[in-house]
């Protein structure tokens, strides 16, 4: 009885660390954001689109970086996405064992990739392919960070995808098998909508840890807050320009230090924002679930 209890007081425990986690970082930027938007207007940074931190008539607006994000991670997405789907289908419902037991740690690799490998890669290899092909892309541009991205994010929805098909009842599929259904009838009008939280969940966490991506998109896509949805132009996200100003010299009582912790809270914003997407989403897939059930 009493080792129960301990269990259940570590379980709880758990949950409240990592809610006070959370909030203490969010704690963290809105303090230290205090002071920026205080000399700042709110509605300047939020629909503004220049951001120029460092002139003598300075702009904060924060649509420049937030669109880079977005770009980057979007390209990622849309490439990783379909491929990563495709290969969850493939792995849990045609491969073999065999072949399953070597494929899955081959790609758990990617993850292991260091991100700065992929922003070289980005960099010295991707880009000068794409201006083989497209000689009017820059250097440092959107796209190959996008496309090397998607690889490091890969493994995500892969994996996640993957067994939430595997945790599909076989019954439900032999089900479909014997009314005459083909196997791919089978995954599309079983396994992949009864695995729908699973995917989502996939998607939305591989988008948030693309708009968090740092090295890959500082090596590789420049440094310049644009604000355009041009692939082939040089940009600036929101994270590398984090890593632009902790690294520089700028007095922390400065106001172009403060950029950082507003910055910061943009994306984490960003990120909520997307988590609850996610929950609505899976919300209503569960809905629409009952009424055809009913």
């Amino acid at each position: 009885m009493k080792q129960e209890k301990l269990i259940e007081f570590l379980l709880k425990l758990s949950g409240w660390l990592t809610l006070g986690i959370t909030l203490s970082v969010m704690g963290v930027l809105v303090y230290n954001s205090v002071s920026f938007f205080a000399a700042v207007d709110l509605w300047e940074f939020l629909s503004g689109t220049v951001w120029i931190p460092f002139a003598e008539r300075k702009s904060f607006g924060i649509w420049p970086l937030l669109s880079g994000t977005l770009l980057t991670a979007g390209i990622a997405l849309s490439l990783a996405m379909p491929l990563g789907i495709l290969i969850a289908i493939y792995l849990s419902e045609y491969a073999n064992e065999g072949w399953r037991r070597i494929a899955r740690p081959t790609l758990d690799l990617l993850a292991a990739i260091p991100t700065v490998v992929y922003g070289f890669l980005a960099l010295v290899f991707v880009t000068p392919v794409l201006q083989w092909f497209f000689p009017a892309i820059e250097s440092y541009n959107a796209l190959s960070p996008g496309l090397v991205m998607a690889f490091m994010v890969l493994p995500i929805i892969t994996s996640i995808s993957e067994d939430a098909m595997r945790a599909v009842p076989k019954i439900h599929k032999e089900a479909a098998l014997a009314l005459g259904a083909t196997r791919w009838q089978v995954v599309r009008k079983v396994v992949v909508p009864a695995a729908f939280n699973g995917i989502t969940a996939a998607i939305i966490l591989a988008f948030s840890r693309a708009l968090g991506e740092t090295m890959i998109v500082s090596i590789a896509a420049g440094q310049q807050a644009h604000f355009t949805f041009n692939p082939a132009v040089a940009i600036q996200t929101a994270s590398s320009y984090i890593i632009q100003m902790s690294l520089g010299d700028v007095a922390q009582s400065s106001i172009e230090y403060s950029t950082i912790f507003a910055v910061g809270l943009s994306l984490f914003f960003l990120t909520y924002l997307l988590t609850n997407l996610s929950y609505w989403l899976r919300n209503r897939f569960r809905k629409s679930k009952i009424i055809s059930a009913a």
